[in-house]
């Protein structure tokens, strides 16, 4: 399995929270739900992304965006409104100002008009679900188009979202997976995009067939003479290489790696560290915990507390695919 497939296959939804929300402009909300990751979906209309210390990107029908949830942003008609409501994960729109508040079901918040805006939205609620390397590679928030891909319709996922069915919540979990994992892809694929290095760098027969045997055998005690050896070039070589493309050493990308695996484990199982530390390649719990302090400036132990992805202000800016390179 290559690393964007290990990491798009920890991508289960389990409980996902959907709305579909009606507005009359001016609208804006201000969202605050907690969630490790939103998508929003534009049935009818446009809107913008804003979010904060981020240039306003613009979504509309078609469009697929992606947000990090600890990164606090607004959802609004024009980058300009004020927010009216700020929606929490408690109460999607009790009523405010440009949002009407006559429920039609359980997930339906306004009054249906040929007219108005009809925004979609999905989240992950649960950290448990995402993968920490994954949620780390990501931008603040992408965009990309459905046209093209194997992405389930917004009408279909309106549709669903407007009905109560039997099994309806693991068709709803099913549905933000697709919609993730199939805008993930198409963002990885994009050679335009600010995906992480190690994804461009997969093709590479070089630097790729390194990274491969470092992903399929993490715990491997590799050396890079070892890693060199298999992939058929000098240890020079080698190293100058994967530099160049992935952006560090062998060696620094290896620890990186084991340390995303041990931290995926410590809050996905209930295994114990020196459990963990052998799996992912350690020679036991106190090696792993000066590895994870050293890389994430935690220990282990604490690592499985929910605590949300720490927030960079100079993190990577908002990621929307030219309409050419997109699907």
């Amino acid at each position: 399995m290559d690393a964007v497939s290990q990491l798009l296959a920890e991508v289960r939804a389990r409980g996902a929270v959907f709305r579909r929300t009606i507005m009359r402009p001016p609208w804006a909300l201000r969202m605050a739900g907690g969630a490790p990751l939103t998508l929003a979906v534009m049935l009818n209309g446009h809107a913008w992304i804003v979010v904060d210390q981020h240039e306003p990107v613009p979504i509309g029908v078609g469009d697929i965006a992606v947000v990090r949830g600890d990164v606090p942003y607004t959802v609004a008609d024009d980058p300009a409104s004020t927010p009216s409501l700020v929606v929490t994960s408690a109460d999607y729109c009790p009523g405010a100002e440009g949002v009407e508040h006559a429920f039609r079901s359980a997930r339906t918040c306004g009054t249906p008009s040929d007219e108005a805006p009809v925004l979609v939205s999905g989240a992950f609620e649960r950290w448990g679900d995402l993968s920490d390397r994954l949620l780390r590679a990501l931008p603040a928030v992408l965009v990309v188009s459905t046209e093209g891909g194997p992405y389930p319709s917004a009408e279909m996922v309106a549709e669903e979202i407007a009905q109560d069915r039997p099994g309806q919540q693991l068709v709803l979990d099913r549905l933000l997976d697709l919609m993730l994992v199939s805008a993930l892809r198409t963002w990885f694929d994009n050679p335009d995009t600010n995906a992480p290095a190690w994804c461009r760098a997969l093709n590479d027969p070089v630097a790729g067939a390194a990274l491969r045997l470092l992903h399929d055998a993490p715990a491997h005690p590799w050396t890079v003479a070892d890693l060199a050896s298999k992939v058929g070039v000098s240890r020079a070589a080698l190293a100058r290489r994967f530099t160049a493309l992935v952006g560090e050493p062998p060696m620094s990308y290896l620890a990186s790696w084991r340390i995303a695996l041990a931290a995926d484990l410590l809050r996905e199982t209930d295994h114990t560290v020196d459990t963990i530390a052998r799996k992912v390649g350690y020679a036991n719990a106190f090696a792993l915990s000066v590895a994870f302090k050293r890389l994430r400036g935690t220990r282990p132990s604490d690592h499985r507390s929910p605590i949300p992805v720490p927030h960079t202000p100079a993190g990577p800016a908002p990621t929307v695919l030219p309409p050419g390179r997109r699907g």
